[in-house]
């Protein structure tokens, strides 16, 4: 492992936030998301998912969109094993040791994965998402105008919140933001209060 937050989600407590984010309401509330944000990109062939877990994003996304190819990059080894039962490729891998070959992908996402991810390490896997996106990017992360550390379940340096899409798309300046809408935990289909960015890169 490169970072203390890998080694920290590749463990025990990785296992342990398997177990709680799961059940029928959570995918419920992703059902909900994809179905709005697929309304704005319109059909897919192929999904990227960087930090998978143990797939509630892919279930959902199975439902939205049956025919879009999933790959999904998992660190934890007990999710990549549950990862392993759904209709998906998966990558048993850190995101930040993963190389993409080439733009294979239609839509690149993250969704609660990059608050997870050292800040010094944000600039390669945001390298890696645009590098594997034939056409759209998606964050949904926690946002706050300025980056900020927030203790997690009584550990720090474990949980971030920054503005990733502006950063993204200061490096990426290919790519241009198209949509972007907040989820918030009183809402219907409600989630964690976290806002999604989907980004796109022109065709022309």
């Amino acid at each position: 492992m490169t970072t203390p937050q890998e080694q920290f989600w590749s463990g025990d407590f990785g296992d342990e936030y398997s177990a709680r984010n799961t059940g029928a309401e959570m995918l419920a509330g992703n059902i909900s998301l994809f179905s709005e944000i697929f309304g704005r990109t319109g059909p897919l062939e192929s999904v990227l998912e960087l930090g998978a877990n143990i797939g509630m994003n892919v279930q959902a996304i199975g439902l939205v969109a049956p025919s879009a190819a999933i790959t999904a990059v998992e660190i934890n080894a007990a999710a990549a094993t549950e990862l392993a039962k759904l209709d998906c490729e998966v990558i048993e891998e850190s995101i930040l040791e993963w190389t993409p070959s080439a733009a294979n992908y239609d839509f690149v996402f993250t969704k609660g994965v990059l608050i997870h991810i050292a800040p010094d390490a944000l600039p390669k896997v945001y390298e890696k998402m645009a590098a594997s996106s034939r056409r759209f990017v998606m964050m949904a992360e926690y946002y706050n105008p300025s980056p900020v550390a927030i203790d997690y379940r009584g550990h720090s340096e474990r949980l971030f919140k920054r503005d990733f899409a502006g950063e993204f798309l200061d490096r990426h300046q290919d790519f241009r933001l198209i949509d972007y809408g907040f989820r918030y935990h009183r809402g219907t289909f409600s989630q964690d209060d976290f806002t999604w960015f989907l980004m796109e890169r022109p065709s022309n």
